[in-house]
């Protein structure tokens, strides 16, 4: 008699997850303690009961939706991550997240997780492949609903992959256990993925997303009818905001008191910020990536911001950095701008990058136009993943920009991997990467994200910035070609002095009427000013609340705040001119950068401009 076959394969068990994933994503629903029941029979063919808690069925557009997700996961070949842990340790971290309806029986004192990023954590016995492009293609044959007991069955077939045949041997692979937070991001109740969305989010739909509500915001244009709402920012981009628990947990494992940007809500959002902590305390270090498009000799106090934050996020986590200067996009978007005077702002750009204040051992500066051979197998790698549907949709590009604007998103992307840089890092494929950046530069780095597990590396994490204000107030836009707009690091006191008085004030226009209502904290450049740069935080403290209760007049504010500056500006110009063209040289040399020693062919960038 012959012996049947067992038909719930690797293959099968991770279609399984893959499907329940991407159901609680787009319907809306905990991936923990809602799986009733599942059956895979033979012929490829599977079927899923969970319990949705909707009053309704979903929608046909959702169910498309979900197919799309499951094929786009499979297609972008996600690693499944395996972790045992002790049942008590995964419930404190967890509670019921990994569970089924039906948990494990009480005797069962270890689980057996297994992790796709970003879809779903299931307490799962069952063989599973090492990631998803083996599955090949799922098929949605038949859904049932039913109204009285809120619970939706799915049935569904699977074509595995011819390209990538699946092998039911292969070991799945490691990882850190995701942090609590990540979890119950997974375990909400709320839809991760709309159904008019990509998975990111909606990658395609960024720039859509980013015009909507009275405020516009890209890579190139940020303007707003009042204050920008960054709620809607992180809701329409997909990202989380930071919690007061995780800056704790930064200051817990750095050892040291958070950035006052950190502390003050300054770098409020990010994208996997929890997981590049969760590596990092396991011995895991990341690398930081920054950068600046050269289009002006100065910089002013906002393009400061980053690299500011950026210094302290070197010294606290001791991780090496690569600063990217993008003197090819400036050439690409600005016509009248040539390309050796791009080449020439870069390198009087990185003057002012150094004078930040970062470690030359453990910092990487580059130009595109002297680097672009060493990282251009990854941005080529980048371009044939990204469409040109995808990229108008992110960028808002038309028929009428050049098709260097349209090829250079991957060029921004490239230095998100470790791999672009195989001398300064080491060569080393899989280092986790922390990008601090203002939030209208986020639309590359959905997109890296998009492609970076379909490229099998790991996707970079965010941290975003709010945007330092213009002169103008509410809605006024900084800019570096308008002289008005900014404090830039070249003024003279005389200077600072007089762009501070003239600026935009939420006081009263008179000191009666001052004393009487006080001023709008919210709205006021000096104040807002403060918030940034003054160190203090119980002054601070007391000065919004003395000047916002009318005890304080606007120009006591300012007086305030034109001494901080001038002493800012002036410290800046003093480390500035103790920049030599060498030194520059120095930190644009391709070298080791990560205190591996090693001296693979170290080169020399071209003399300056």
């Amino acid at each position: 008699m012959a012996t049947a076959v067992d038909p719930r394969t690797p293959t099968m068990t991770t279609a399984l997850e893959i499907v329940k994933g991407a159901l609680c994503a787009v319907i809306g629903f905990p991936v923990g303690k809602s799986t009733i029941g599942s059956r895979i029979s033979e012929g490829n063919k599977a079927r899923i009961t969970v319990k949705t808690g909707k009053a309704e069925a979903p929608t046909a557009a959702q169910m498309q939706k979900v197919v799309d997700v499951v094929n786009e996961t499979i297609a972008k070949d996600q690693a499944c991550f395996r972790l045992t842990m002790s049942r008590k340790d995964a419930e404190v971290a967890y509670g019921s997240a990994m569970y089924d309806v039906v948990e494990p029986p009480a005797q069962v004192e270890e689980l057996s997780l297994l992790y796709i990023e970003g879809l779903v954590l299931h307490s799962q016995l069952h063989p599973c492949l090492p990631s998803t492009a083996p599955v090949g293609k799922v098929s949605v044959t038949k859904q049932k609903f039913r109204v009285n007991k809120q619970e939706l069955e799915v049935m569904f077939d699977v074509e595995p992959s011819t390209d990538t045949p699946p092998d039911d041997t292969a070991t799945p692979p490691q990882c850190v256990p995701p942090s609590a937070e990540t979890v119950a991001l997974l375990n909400a109740s709320e839809a991760r993925v709309s159904a008019d969305d990509g998975v990111e989010g909606g990658v395609e739909e960024i720039g859509k997303a980013a015009a909507e509500g009275g405020q516009k915001v890209t890579p190139w244009e940020v303007e707003a009818d009042g204050e920008v709402d960054y709620e809607k920012l992180v809701k329409s981009f997909g990202s989380s905001l930071i919690t007061e628990d995780i800056v704790a947990r930064v200051e817990r494992v750095t050892g040291r008191k958070a950035h006052r940007f950190l502390r003050r809500g300054l770098f409020f959002s990010h994208r996997d910020l929890t997981q590049i902590l969760d590596l990092y305390e396991a011995g895991k270090k990341f690398f930081l990536y920054t950068g600046r498009g050269p289009s002006s000799d100065a910089l002013h106090l906002g393009h400061l911001v980053p690299f500011h934050f950026t210094k302290y996020l070197q010294e606290a986590f001791k991780v090496p950095l690569v600063v990217q200067l993008t003197d090819d996009e400036k050439f690409l978007f600005k016509p009248e701008l040539k390309l050796e005077e791009c080449h020439r702002l870069a390198f009087e750009n990185a003057k002012d990058i150094i004078a930040c204040g970062f470690d030359p051992e453990s910092t990487f500066i580059f130009s595109d136009l002297d680097y672009i051979q060493h990282m251009y197998p990854v941005v080529l790698k980048i371009q044939k993943l990204v469409t040109y549907n995808q990229v108008r949709g992110i960028f808002g590009f038309t028929e009428s920009h050049n098709i260097g604007c349209q090829a250079f998103p991957a060029v921004q992307a490239a230095p998100s991997f470790s791999s672009s840089f195989p001398i300064p890092l080491g060569g080393t494929p899989d280092r986790p990467c922390l990008i601090p950046c203002a939030i209208d530069q986020d639309a590359y780095f959905r997109m890296t994200r998009d492609v970076a597990p379909r490229m099998k590396l790991r996707k970079p994490a965010l941290i975003h910035s709010r945007f330092f204000p213009g002169l103008q107030g509410p809605g006024g836009k900084m800019s570096s070609s308008t002289e008005s707009s900014a404090i830039f690091v070249t003024d003279t006191p005389k200077k600072v002095k007089k762009k501070i008085n003239g600026c935009f004030s939420g006081g009263q226009e008179t000191k009666e009427l001052q004393e009487l209502h006080g001023a709008n904290i919210h709205v006021d450049v000096p104040y807002q000013y403060l918030t940034f740069f003054m160190e203090d935080d119980d002054e601070l403290k007391r000065i919004g609340e003395e000047y916002a209760a009318g005890r304080m007049l606007t120009g006591e504010v300012k007086k305030i705040l034109i001494e901080i500056l001038t002493k800012m500006t002036q410290d800046h110009q003093d480390a500035r001119a103790a920049v030599t063209d060498e030194m520059v040289r120095s930190f644009m040399a391709v070298r080791p950068i990560d205190g591996s020693g090693a001296s693979a062919g170290n080169v020399v960038p071209p003399s300056p401009p």
